[in-house]
């Protein structure tokens, strides 16, 4: 008699798991989420890094002059991840560090069609086509997808300090006349300027193209962003 109970009493316990749990199940298999649980869902979003490149904002429209003397637009770099620096050919401060830096991304990046790099002076009187193209020869500069711009002055000091918002100004009282950052900036397949987060969770914005971890940082997030 106990005996009889105590199945009764398993029986109940089963039938109320049943009518709880058995419907949960169903609509997991039909949604496909039935082994997706928390933990397995972060385990999946690390290995996802695009996921901490912050978008912000679309990349300002340029159309300048190249080292070949051809027209060259954001349109150029239209479905290609690409770096943007602003320098000056006769630089004789951090200009000759940032060019090594950026041969060094290309020498990574080369015969990839989807990457590009634009270096835009801030010395268009000196810089012009001619004196561009000898300092990509002198730089060992490959990539056909590497462009050397100039143009009107106050257009490039306008697409830098008002677009970019990087700085770039005259100073007679410093070596060279010109003072500029050493930043670089990263655009993706669809205009964007992208960067990742710093240790407190900021956007850095640009990457800082004197620094040994800024290359290593910037070639990390190129990688990521060909891959989207």
């Amino acid at each position: 008699m106990f005996k009889n109970k105590s199945y009764i009493g398993i029986s109940f316990v089963i039938l109320v798991f049943g009518i709880y749990a058995v419907p949960k199940i169903i609509d997991k298999l039909q949604n496909n989420s039935v082994v997706q649980g928390d933990r397995l869902d972060k385990v999946r979003g690390s290995n996802e890094k695009n996921d901490k490149l912050v978008k912000i904002g679309s990349a300002p429209k340029f159309e300048l002059i190249n080292q070949d003397n051809v027209k060259i637009s954001n349109d150029f770099y239209k479905g290609k991840v690409y770096v943007l620096e602003f320098f000056f050919a006769t630089c004789p401060s951090i200009c000759p560090k940032m060019n090594a830096n950026m041969v060094t991304i290309q020498n990574t990046f080369f015969g990839n069609p989807n990457f590009g790099i634009a270096s835009i002076t801030i010395d268009p009187a000196h810089d012009t086509p001619s004196v561009l193209k000898e300092h990509a020869k002198i730089l060992g500069v490959k990539s056909s997808n590497w462009n050397f711009l100039t143009g009107d002055k106050d257009y490039i000091y306008d697409l830098s300090n008002k677009g970019f918002n990087i700085y770039v100004g005259e100073n007679s009282k410093v070596k060279g006349g010109f003072e500029h950052s050493g930043l670089f900036a990263l655009i993706d397949k669809n205009g964007n300027i992208r960067c990742r987060k710093d240790d407190f969770g900021n956007p850095i914005l640009y990457y800082d193209g004197l620094d040994k971890k800024g290359v290593r940082d910037i070639q990390q997030d190129i990688q990521a962003l060909l891959k989207e």
